[in-house]
Parts: C-alpha cells; structure tokens; sequence
C-alpha cells in the first residue's frame, strides 16, 4: 500500500501546469471569472469520456462558438439560437439536442440562483456526510436529458465527471483553478474510472472490484486518513501516468514495488 510520504512525493514532482496537458481541464485556465469558468467546466468535464484527442477536440467545437464568455452567450441565447448553433454535433454518444439540454439546463439553473455555485451550495447541507446528496439535488436542477453526458448520483454510478467538475471548482493548486465557495474540498469525492481503478486496486486502496460509487469513496476514505483536510489532493498526480504518453502505468507500479 502507497504511503503518505510517497503520495506527497507524487504530489510535489507532478501537481503541475505543466503535467496538465492533455487534459480537457485546460480549457478552464482560459476564463479569469468564475461564473464563465464553472460553465466551460461543467461541459468539460460532461464531455470528458472516449479518446482524449476527441474529447479536447468537441470541448473546443463547444467553447468557440460560446465565445470570450460561455455565461454571457448563455444569458443571450434563446432556446432555439441554442439549436441552430449546435447543430450536427455529435461526441460519441452524446447528440446536439442532448448537448443543447444540458446548456438549457446551465442557463435555466444560473437564471434561478445567479450561477452554478449558488445552485449547488443551496443543495448543500453542512450534516451531509459526503457530497453525493448535494449531487443528487444539483443534477435534478439541471434536467439534462443526456444520460452519458449527466449522470444520476443516486444510482450508484462513481458519478466520475460530476466528481472531476467539482474538484476543479472547488479545490485551488497549482493545477486546479477553484472559484467556488462554500463547499469543503474534504466532502469530494475521487472522480473514479477504470484507470483509477486499476490504480487503486494495485496500490492496495480499495478490496473492491466494481468501479462505482461505494470503490470512488473506498479510496477517497484512504485518502483522507493521509489528508483529512483534502483527500482527492493526489488524484491528479496519480492519474498521470497512463494518461500522458511519457508517464506510463508501470512506472508508477514499479515506483510501488520499490
């Protein structure tokens, strides 16, 4: 099993800008207001499965029509501009008109409570022993009817892009940018997929064989025994190796076996 000393090893070498690429969230560096960069972040993050190259690529396709300011081009796009301008898009298995749902449901929810911040915190309650009741709330104010780009926390899914959203929010490093208030970093969740789960089972931080929601919080609880304050700290320095081609999984299990 991986030590503290070794993970904050990890976390000082890696936890950097320059590790980030490819990395879809690297489009929330370019937005300096945080009620634009929660907008691109939550599409990101929504569009974060498949192959990198494509995921980078439809991010892209999504954040150039939106402009200098995704909230802005929100607030002055009627339902069917939204339509128009989306029109043939297509990521794997997420369709325009699903895609155009989950903007409607962003543009709907920031009318409502002034931004995505004030929506999710509204669903927060500070006795909530995780974030996934505060999830389960936010994901009903946004009505998306795509299924792969929004998933439903209370079915036991690791709600993986949901969790990566709120790491990049909510958390403030040197790699994520945060803008979000009143959510504590030590609630989230590891965003959990089948790299990090093999990650975890190698290192020994989780017993578990299925990658959902009970695995994500198996191996956030290890975690936070190392770092109470802010347990998903190391994920991103783990999850580098077998993401960037110069980082690969066996140097990292090699490290271990050391």
């Amino acid at each position: 099993m991986i030590s503290k000393a070794e993970l904050n090893g990890l976390y000082r070498r890696y936890n950097r800008r320059q590790y980030v690429h490819p990395d879809p969230l690297e489009f929330l560096y370019r937005y300096p207001d945080v009620g634009d960069r929660e907008i691109a972040g939550l599409i990101a993050s929504s569009l974060a499965y498949g192959r990198v190259a494509q995921i980078l690529k439809s991010v892209e396709a999504v954040l150039q029509h939106m402009g200098s300011s995704p909230a802005a081009f929100l607030r002055s796009s009627s339902a069917a501009h939204l339509e128009r301008t989306f029109s043939g898009f297509k990521h794997r298995f997420t369709t325009d008109m699903e895609l155009v749902s989950l903007l409607s449901g962003i543009k709907c929810v920031i009318a409502e409570y002034g931004s995505l911040n004030d929506c999710f915190t509204a669903g927060y309650k500070g006795t909530d022993i995780s974030i996934v009741p505060a999830l389960v709330k936010f994901t009903g104010k946004l009505k998306c009817s795509g299924k792969y780009l929004i998933p439903v926390p209370e079915s036991g899914s690791a709600c993986k892009r949901l969790n990566l959203f709120l790491r990049w929010m909510v958390r403030e490093d040197a790699v994520d940018p945060g803008g979000w208030k009143g959510v504590p970093k030590d609630k989230l969740i590891v965003p959990l997929d089948t790299h990090m789960a093999k990650i975890g089972q190698t290192l020994g931080l989780t017993g578990r064989r299925t990658a959902d929601m009970r695995m994500a919080k198996e191996i956030t609880d290890y975690f936070g025994r190392l770092s109470p304050d802010d347990p998903v700290k190391y994920d991103f320095a783990l999850t580098r190796f077998g993401i960037r081609s110069d980082m690969k999984m066996s140097d990292l299990l090699d490290r271990e076996r050391k």
